[in-house]
């Protein structure tokens, strides 16, 4: 036989692949990611000016920060059943379930004629923020290889945190131009837009459903590895701990600094934009020394975040506070990257 004739070299990648393998750009992560990218630069547009909308609608700060334990509330309780509509309806037919639910929780908020309405329309919009969760970790677990999962977790949440940076702005804009009410429901009628078109991503979306036992959630908790269940315990006391003093956030520094609220969507646009820059060179080094070293990391800047902005006494204060705010995600990507290293597949979700 001719050598030649099974002589086959690989043909070189073009930039255009490298740059995709480099960035994990598989295609079913790419479009979770840009269904993230659309509902996220819908959210952010009035997200983090929801405090400030129950104020305007009557809401005392007490009230408020009841709305905050109350959103923390259904972001922990949501995850399950998210996650098992994940794994037992599939991840596209779970994402647009997701979609569906949270537009009905955002329509609620643009006709809420007062502040006890968006706490209705509370328990639906966070089907998208919650529940899609486990959905995203399932489809980067699926579609790739432990070695370059870090990374997809990276593409995800830069897509995710890109429009956090940019919306902010567009939705303080918003306000400053009109008033707090109408600024918000403009947003609101922007995200659901953005919604219809994240449907028509999602159904592009092609993954098998990977079959296993069924197991309730005590079974569940039984098949973690020692070492998730520590980091699980963990997140969860680091983020009771943010949710404390996150919602008050934006009430502290516009009523008691005296920031603006167009200013404060400027400190929001510097801590994601700092998520943004760490993102990826934390995510290449994770994957190749390890990945816990971040993750502590993480948990340090958690801890300083708040202690930054109660020590803030202006904006040139607070913007280094808010810099520390965006540190809190370098280890994000390997925190993620490690809840699915340990999970079995059929249970990723």
């Amino acid at each position: 036989m001719n050598d030649e004739s099974v002589t086959n070299p690989s043909k070189p990648l073009t930039r255009r692949e490298r740059v995709a393998d480099y960035l994990s750009l598989e295609r079913n992560v790419t479009l979770a990611s840009a269904a993230f990218l659309l509902m996220g630069l819908g959210e952010e547009l009035w997200k983090k000016f929801l405090p400030k909308y129950l104020e305007s609608l009557g809401a005392s700060t007490v009230v408020i920060g009841f709305f905050g334990s109350t959103r923390d509330f259904f972001d922990a309780i949501y995850q399950y059943p998210g996650g098992w509509l994940a794994d037992h309806l599939g991840r596209r037919r779970a994402f647009l379930t997701f979609v569906g639910i949270a537009s009905i929780g955002y329509l609620i908020y643009l006709l809420s004629p007062s502040w006890p309405f968006v706490f209705i329309g509370l328990g639906f919009s966070m089907a998208w923020a919650s529940m899609a969760s486990p959905a995203i970790f399932a489809v980067i677990g699926d579609a790739l290889p432990r070695e370059r999962r870090a990374m997809g977790f990276t593409l995800q949440s830069m897509l995710k945190r890109v429009p956090a940076a940019i919306a902010p702005l567009i939705g303080g804009a918003l306000i400053a131009s009109s008033n707090i009410q109408t600024g918000v429901r403009i947003g609101l009628a922007i995200t659901l837009v953005l919604a219809a078109i994240a449907v028509l991503v999602v159904h592009r979306i092609n993954l098998p459903i990977i079959t296993g036992t069924s197991v309730n959630m005590r079974g569940v908790w039984r098949s973690f590895h020692h070492a998730l269940k520590r980091l699980l315990i963990s997140d969860a006391i680091i983020r009771m701990c943010e949710g404390m003093a996150d919602i008050l956030i934006i009430l502290y520094v516009t009523n008691v600094l005296g920031v603006s609220i167009a200013h404060y969507g400027i400190l929001v646009a510097i801590q994601l934009v700092t998520s943004i820059l760490v993102y990826i060179p934390a995510a290449r080094i994770a994957d190749r020394i390890g990945r816990k070293p971040f993750v502590i990391a993480t948990f340090i800047c958690f801890a300083l975040f708040p202690i930054a902005v109660a020590l803030s006494s202006g904006f040139a204060s607070l913007v280094i506070a808010f810099i520390i705010g965006g540190l809190r995600e370098i280890g994000e990507p390997s925190r993620k990257a490690m809840i699915v290293d340990f999970a079995e597949p059929h249970l990723r979700a």
